[in-house]
């Protein structure tokens, strides 16, 4: 959080005037995390974040069932963490990812579920 003092002139200033003041110099310089933008079709996902800064080397990306985490690694200058849960598996095997000026682009296969289901005789 960022702390901006303000000086009052005079006794009568409201409150609120150095909420409304703080709240304006914290949303000015904290920067929002951006939830990536997501678009799909019958077989992937596309998801693409804004990552400045990084190269191929500095990012790891992991897929764990319905969740893909992407991580920068202990060396690189900055740090960047984030993660995010699909409605379905990921299929390993068929996603993909890319890094061109500066944004990531994960195409990720969706795992179409296999129904365990078995049929039962009557006797």
């Amino acid at each position: 959080m960022f702390f901006a003092p303000t000086v009052r002139t005079t006794r009568f200033v409201p409150r609120s005037y150095d909420r409304a003041f703080e709240r304006f110099v914290n949303d000015a310089f904290a920067a929002p995390r951006r939830s990536p933008l997501v678009e799909q079709d019958d077989k992937s996902w596309t998801l693409s974040l804004d990552v400045p800064g990084f190269s191929r080397e500095d990012l790891a990306i992991s897929l764990e069932g319905a969740v893909v985490r992407i991580d920068s690694k202990a060396e690189a200058k900055r740090q960047f963490k984030a993660a995010y849960e699909l409605p379905l598996d990921i299929d390993a095997a068929a996603s993909e990812a890319k890094l061109e000026n500066g944004v990531l682009t994960l195409k990720l296969g969706k795992l179409v579920p296999v129904s365990q289901a078995s049929q039962l005789q009557i006797n």
